[in-house]
């Protein structure tokens, strides 16, 4: 599990730097973000994560859409 929990954090990491937001995030930390902010990172995280096949969102909510 906590392998899972490593690569969903990667992943994340990986959304900010694609949206832009990452210069942010390390300055000032993940509560520096909007909610509109955030929302685009999680928007993006779950499309890929079930692009990926895997149905667990971080946060260990279910993500139960096919």
């Amino acid at each position: 599990m906590a392998k899972k929990k490593k690569k969903n954090m990667d992943l994340k990491w990986e959304v900010a730097r694609e949206l832009g937001l990452l210069g942010k995030i390390l300055e000032s930390g993940w509560g520096s973000l909007s909610s509109r902010e955030s929302g685009r990172i999680g928007g993006v995280l779950a499309r890929k994560l079930q692009q990926r096949g895997e149905r667990e969102l971080p946060g260990g909510r279910r993500n139960n859409s096919t």
